[in-house]
């Protein structure tokens, strides 16, 4: 077990240096590494969500399978999955898991199903706010393809730990129907996913690390990409970074309405609570983008029932010391930290009555993370976005429909603002 230090500033929590972002190694495997092929930052269960997107979390399963579509960021001969029972208030008993690659929707393609085990069993119970890994299988798999994982529950789950959005289909059916390859049983969909955190590969990588993690709120989670369309930056950036022959795979570990300093009992733990979690350790992680604090901003002067009663408005210098503890806690498991400027916040319905102060928080918080020096690179998300004739608010061919998250061609924008050689 690794021994802990604590960063007495904002209590961030990092093991001491030395390891890599969780194994980085495969065991037996003659020098193989591990990487995050894909990945979703946990959240508790909610009922419906903010964007009137239904999920199943609050009533978890019972006697069901959830098949889950993902696409890996790169390839490689084994695979193995992490399920999280994090927000659980009981034992998660998982009667059994498959991986397979996809053949479109909730198909699996024939031939292709491999069972996952669990220190040699086909079943597992992951306690209280525990996580599984599962044991490698041999599965050879190619960068940006689509992945389907099986999870079968006999008994109840209770309410389940998910990640609210997915952006990718998720699957239910009435009883086992772990093996089947047809969609016929999965009769069900939604758009989250649920207990899955992590999808690893293993593979002779030419870096010795191959996981580029970005830790984020909405800007990050994809809000306003559309669905099952691979359309958030994340996924872009993925497709510049196969396309430029780098091995690297990106983990999107954004939740929608995120802050870095106030967890949320709608948004998620705060960043500098969930940084260990979501992006120490990962395996194999290299570089973290930090694109979060907007929320922090934007929602600086606001209450209500998705806001603890401690909520207070924060300055522009706490939330760039947060920057500096997340920065520390990277460096110390010399991990690359990418600040992220905060996207344009202005011109959107029901924008707050506040909203000078709301910008001249954002300007100023922008302005350091271009001129501290404190990050080690930073990618402009708040140039690629904003309007040249009103630079506070969002240029209207890149905004969604909502007037603040950007569309497929913001994402775009802000996918191709990245210099490859800083990752």
């Amino acid at each position: 077990m690794a021994v802990v230090t604590v960063m007495a500033l904002m209590g961030v929590v990092v093991p001491a240096a030395g390891g890599a972002g969780g194994e980085a190694y495969a065991a037996g495997d003659g020098g193989s590494r591990w990487a995050q092929a894909w990945g979703a930052a946990v959240q508790q269960p909610l009922e419906g969500d903010v964007d009137d997107v239904p999920n199943w979390s609050r009533q978890g399963f019972r006697h069901q399978s959830v098949r889950q579509v993902l696409r890996v960021g790169v390839g490689g001969d084994r695979v193995r999955i992490r399920l999280s029972n994090r927000y659980g208030k009981k034992p998660l008993r998982v009667d059994g898991a498959v991986i397979a690659r996809s053949g479109g929707g909730a198909q699996a393609w024939p031939g292709t199903a491999r069972k996952v085990s669990f220190r040699h069993a086909g079943s597992t119970v992951i306690p209280a706010g525990g996580e599984a890994v599962g044991d490698p299988v041999k599965l050879s798999t190619s960068p940006l393809e689509n992945l389907v994982v099986t999870l079968y529950f006999a008994g109840e789950t209770g309410p389940a730990t998910f990640h609210r959005v997915g952006l990718a289909g998720s699957y239910r059916a009435a009883g086992n129907h772990l093996n089947d390859v047809l969609a016929k049983a999965y009769r069900e969909s939604s758009q989250s996913s649920y207990f899955l955190s992590g999808v690893d590969v293993s593979g002779p990588f030419r870096a010795s690390r191959n996981t580029v993690v970005a830790l984020g709120d909405s800007a990050t989670d994809g809000v306003g990409a559309t669905a099952e369309a691979n359309g958030r930056y994340t996924d872009v950036l993925g497709e510049r970074l196969i396309a430029g022959r780098r091995n690297l795979g990106v983990v999107n570990a954004g939740i929608a309405g995120n802050m870095l300093l106030t967890s949320s009992s709608c948004f998620g733990e705060k960043g500098i609570a969930r940084f260990r979690r979501d992006v120490l350790d990962r395996p194999g992680v290299r570089t973290v983008i930090v694109e979060l604090g907007a929320n922090d901003v934007g929602a600086n002067w606001s209450t209500g029932p998705c806001f603890p009663s401690s909520h207070k408005p924060v300055s522009a210098r706490q939330i760039t010391e947060g920057y500096r503890a997340l920065i520390r806690a990277a460096h110390g498991r010399g991990i690359k930290a990418i600040g992220a400027t905060l996207v344009p916040l202005s011109g959107y319905p029901g924008y707050p009555d506040h909203a000078a102060k709301v910008e001249r928080l954002r300007t100023q918080v922008n302005h350091w993370i271009r001129t501290s020096g404190a990050f080690d690179a930073v990618v402009d998300f708040d140039k690629a976005l904003a309007d040249p004739a009103h630079p506070e608010r969002p240029r209207p061919g890149y905004v969604y429909e909502d007037g603040l998250h950007p569309n497929d061609a913001g994402y775009q924008a802000i996918a191709n603002a990245f210099e490859l050689s800083v990752l």
